[in-house]
C-alpha cells in the first residue's frame, strides 16, 4: 500500500493538491493552480468544468513531482470542494454548461418571489433560507434555460451535482456518482433529518431524482480511480467533504460549541452542534457537518460572501497594492483618528448571514479629504472583520457561550486582520500551525474512511501557532461596531 494520502481541494479561484504522509500526517508537497472566473452578465459567475478538471490533473501531478513520488505511492484520496457551485454533465462526464458558482445571483427574482413560503414550509427541513447562494434554484435554472441540460434530462442521461461529485465521477471514469451530507445539505434538496433527498423539495425545484447522486457517509469508500493518465487504477476515494465542513474537521472542532472561521474568497464560520439540529432565530444556517457509521453530526453556519476577494479588489481594480500580502503593511499606516468614520461594506455579492440581502451592493462610506490608500486598506480589513463579527454575535444569541475561534485560510497570515477580529468579537482568535485545514481535513477524513485513524486522533493533531487576544483599544472597536450596525440597518435592511 502507498505511503501518501492525496487531498484534492477544488476551490472557487483555484485547485490545490496536497500530499500528506500517512504515518506522520505532515504535509509533504503541494501543487496549486488558479483558473479564470467567467462573468457573462452582471451578477452572474461561472466556471468552465473542463478547465477545473484540467487543474485537478495538473495539481496532482505537480504535488507528486515536488515530492519526487510515484503515483503508485498514493494510498487514498480525499476530495474537498466549493460547495453550492452547480454542475450539469452527461453520463460520459461531458459538461453540458458552465458550472454556476455559489456567488452567482441570477436566480434572485425566483428566490425573492418564493422566499416567504419556502421559509414557512421548507427552512425547518433544509436548515436554509431560499437564496440564490444554494444549488436548488441553480439546478432549476439550468433545466429551464439550457437546451442541452433539458435534452439530457429527457433522455435520463443528466447528472446534476456539486463539484465533489463531478471530480469523483471523472476520477472513476463515471463508475461512481455519489455525494455526502456536508455537500448535499447545501443544495436545498436534502432533508436534514434523514440525510437523504426529499421528494417534495425535488418537486418544488423541478429536479428529477434520477439526475442526482447517491448520498452516503462522509468517510468511507466512494469508488476507485480508473482510466486516468496521472494516477493508476484502483486508488480508493475515501472521503468527500464540503470545504467549510472539511475545515471544521481539520480544525478538530469535534465538540459542541467548537467554532472555526475560514478566510478565503469569502469568510465562513461553522460551529459544531453535535447530533442536535438547531434552527437559528438569528438568520444563521443549519447544515450537515458529516455522517459516519450512521451518526449524523450537524453545524450552524454564518457566511460573509466576500473576504479575501475584497483585498483582491483593492489589488486588481483599485491597484493600490501589487500583491494581496501587501495590504497589511499599507493598512497599518492608518490611525484610529483617521478611521473614525470610515466604513467599508464588502458586499460585492450581496449580504449573506445573518441578514440575507442578495441585492445589496458594496460601499465605502465616511471619506474625508485625508482619506487615502492606507485608510481604504484599513477599512477593507475592518469591513471583513465586522462582517464576520455579525455572524459571531448571531451565534452567541442562538447558542449562548462559544469557545475560542479557530481560524484558517490564506488571509489568517494577516495578523492585523486577526487582531481586528479579536478586538471586534471580544474573543480569542487561535491560528493553528497548519492553516491549510480545508485540504488537511479531507486527508484526515480519507484516513478515517480507510480505518487508519479514528476521530480522537484528529483532535490530538491540532497545534497552535499564535493566539490573538482582544487588546486595550476596546473603545474604538465598540464605537466602530455600533456605527457599522446602525449603518447596515439604515442602508441595507
Amino acid at each position: 500500500m502507498g505511503q501518501y494520502v492525496l487531498a484534492i481541494d477544488q476551490g472557487t479561484t483555484g485547485t490545490t493538491a496536497l500530499l500528506i504522509d500517512a504515518q506522520s500526517l505532515e504535509i509533504v508537497a503541494e501543487g496549486s493552480q488558479d483558473y479564470p472566473q467567467i462573468y457573462p452578465k452582471p451578477g452572474w459567475v461561472e466556471h468552465d468544468l473542463n478547465e477545473i478538471w484540467r487543474t485537478v490533473s495538473f495539481t496532482v501531478s505537480e504535488a507528486l513531482k515536488k515530492a519526487n513520488a510515484k503515483a503508485t505511492d498514493v494510498m487514498a484520496i480525499g476530495i474537498t470542494n466549493q460547495r453550492e457551485t452547480t454542475c450539469a454533465y452527461d453520463k460520459t462526464g461531458k459538461p453540458l454548461a458552465n458550472a454556476i458558482v455559489w456567488q452567482d445571483r441570477r436566480t434572485s427574482a425566483f428566490c425573492a418571489d418564493h422566499k416567504d413560503s419556502f421559509k414557512n414550509k421548507y427552512t425547518p427541513r433544509t436548515g436554509l433560507p431560499l437564496d440564490p447562494y444554494f444549488s436548488g434554484s441553480k439546478m432549476k435554472w439550468l433545466l429551464e434555460n439550457v437546451p442541452a441540460v433539458k435534452a439530457a434530462a429527457d433522455k435520463k442521461e443528466l447528472r446534476l451535482s456539486t463539484i465533489d461529485t463531478f471530480v469523483l465521477y471523472k476520477l472513476t471514469q463515471g463508475e461512481s456518482f455519489a455525494t455526502e451530507p456536508s455537500n448535499a445539505s447545501r443544495t436545498q434538496l436534502l432533508n436534514l433529518e434523514t440525510y437523504q433527498w426529499d421528494e417534495e423539495l425535488l418537486r418544488f425545484f423541478g429536479v428529477p431524482a434520477e439526475a442526482l447522486p447517491k448520498v452516503q457517509d462522509t468517510f468511507g469508500e466512494f469508488g476507485k480511480t480508473k482510466g486516468l493518465d496521472f494516477l493508476p487504477d484502483g486508488i480508493p476515494v475515501a472521503c468527500l467533504f464540503g470545504d467549510q465542513q472539511s475545515a471544521l474537521f481539520g480544525q478538530a472542532c469535534l465538540n459542541v460549541g467548537d467554532i472555526k472561521c475560514t478566510y478565503g474568497t469569502g469568510a465562513f464560520l461553522l460551529v459544531n452542534t453535535g447530533e442536535k439540529r438547531i434552527i437559528s432565530k438569528q438568520g444563521l444556517l443549519t447544515t450537515g457537518a458529516y455522517a459516519f457509521k450512521g451518526k449524523k453530526v450537524y453545524a450552524m453556519e454564518g457566511s460573509s460572501y466576500i473576504a479575501g476577494a475584497a483585498v483582491q479588489w483593492l489589488r486588481d481594480n483599485l491597484k493600490i497594492i501589487d500583491k494581496s500580502s501587501e495590504v497589511e503593511k499599507l493598512a497599518r499606516e492608518a490611525t484610529h483618528e483617521q478611521m473614525e468614520h470610515l466604513l467599508f461594506f464588502p458586499y460585492f455579492a450581496g449580504i449573506g448571514a445573518p441578514y440575507w440581502v442578495p441585492e445589496a451592493k458594496a460601499s465605502l462610506l465616511g471619506m474625508t479629504r485625508d482619506t487615502g490608500t492606507a485608510q481604504i486598506a484599513r477599512a477593507c480589513l475592518e469591513g471583513i472583520a465586522l462582517a464576520v463579527n455579525d455572524c459571531v454575535e448571531a451565534f452567541q444569541k442562538d447558542l449562548g457561550k462559544l469557545n475560542d475561534i479557530k481560524v484558517d485560510g490564506g488571509a489568517t497570515a494577516n495578523s492585523l486582520l486577526m487582531q481586528s477580529q479579536a478586538n471586534f468579537s471580544g474573543k480569542k482568535i487561535l491560528r493553528p500551525k497548519n492553516i491549510e485545514t480545508t485540504a488537511y481535513g479531507a486527508a484526515l477524513g480519507a484516513l478515517v474512511g480507510l480505518g487508519k485513524i479514528n476521530l480522537d486522533d484528529v483532535g490530538r493533531l491540532w497545534k497552535l501557532d499564535q493566539e490573538f487576544k482582544p487588546d486595550s483599544g476596546a473603545h474604538y472597536y465598540h464605537k466602530k461596531a455600533d456605527q457599522w450596525s446602525r449603518t447596515i440597518k439604515r442602508l441595507y435592511l
